[in-house]
C-alpha cells in the first residue's frame, strides 16, 4: 500500500474489506453504494479475461473485481475528469496499476477509444433515472451519476455491444421499472439476456434493483435466479450480502 498518494482535505479513504484495498471518495461528489458491491458479486470474470466498466465513477467495480477474480485486466471509463483522477489515485494507492487502469472519456465514444470486440466482459452501474424520473440532484457530479444527463441507457447498451467480443458477457444493475426498456435495447443491440436477478431490501418487500446478464450473440434463453435479499433485520445483512461484501460468512 503506497503512502505517497495525495488525499485532499474534502476526501475520505474507505476500507473495502477485500485484500486490504482502500478507496478514495469525495462525499460532496458521489460515493458508491450497495448496488456497485452487488454488481461486483453478480459479474462473473474468468481467469485471464479483460473487463471494461462503463461509467466507473470512483473505480469501485474494477477495484473490487480485481480483488475478487483472476481477470487479467480491468479498465474503468469515466467522463468526469475529477472522478477519473480520483479513481486513478485509488488504483495507485492500492498498487493495482498492473491490473487496473482508469480512462477519462465518453461512453458514447467507447469503441473509438478501445476498439470494437475488445473485451470479454463489460459491466455498468449506469444512471437510473431517465428524463422526468425524479428530482435532479443539485450537485452536478451526483446528478450525472444518478440521471441520464450525459448518457442514456441506450448509450450504455450500445457501447457494451460494440466493445464486447462475440459471446462476451455484459453485466448491469438497474431499476425494475426500466426492465422492459432494458430487454428491448439488449435485443436491439444483439445482446441476448441470459440471467436476471431481482434485489429486495427485505424478503417480504418488492424489488428495488435488478441485475441482468446478457451475452453478445448468445442463443435465446433466460434464467431468472432467486431474489437477492439485502437485510434479514434492520441494519443486519443476510448471509449472502455479507459474503458479497466481506468474502466470508458472519461470525
Amino acid at each position: 500500500m503506497r503512502t505517497d498518494i495525495t488525499i485532499h482535505p474534502h476526501e475520505r479513504v474507505d476500507d473495502l474489506h477485500r485484500d486490504g484495498h482502500l478507496i478514495i471518495q469525495d462525499p460532496k461528489r458521489f460515493c458508491f453504494g450497495v448496488d456497485a458491491v452487488i454488481l461486483s458479486g453478480f459479474a462473473k470474470v474468468k481467469k485471464g479475461e479483460k473487463v471494461l466498466d462503463l461509467g466507473t465513477g470512483t473505480g469501485i467495480i474494477p477495484i473490487l473485481l480485481a480483488a475478487k477474480t483472476e481477470g487479467a485486466h480491468f479498465t474503468g471509463l469515466e467522463i468526469q475528469p475529477e472522478s477519473a483522477e480520483m479513481a486513478n489515485r485509488s488504483v495507485l494507492l492500492n498498487e493495482l496499476e498492473e491490473r487496473v487502469s482508469i480512462r477519462e472519456g465518453d461512453i458514447k465514444e467507447a469503441v473509438q477509444i478501445f476498439g470494437g470486440s475488445t473485451f470479454d466482459v463489460v459491466t455498468s452501474n449506469p444512471p437510473y433515472m431517465n428524463e422526468g424520473g425524479g428530482l435532479v440532484n443539485p450537485v452536478a457530479a451526483k446528478a450525472i451519476a444518478r440521471h441520464e444527463i450525459l448518457c442514456s441507457l441506450e448509450d450504455v447498451v450500445a457501447a457494451a455491444a460494440k466493445t464486447l467480443k462475440p459471446l462476451g458477457r455484459f453485466y448491469m444493475i438497474h431499476r425494475p421499472h426500466r426492465l422492459t426498456d432494458i430487454m428491448v435495447l439488449l435485443r436491439q443491440y444483439k445482446l441476448e439476456p441470459k440471467r436476471i436477478r431481482f434485489v429486495q431490501p427485505y424478503a417480504d418487500k418488492e424489488p428495488t434493483m435488478v441485475l441482468v446478464e446478457a451475452a453478445r450473440g448468445g442463443k435465446p434463453m433466460v434464467k431468472v435466479d432467486a431474489p437477492l435479499v439485502i437485510y434479514k433485520a434492520p441494519n443486519e445483512y443476510t448471509e449472502e450480502i455479507f459474503e458479497i461484501y466481506y468474502g466470508k460468512g458472519q461470525a
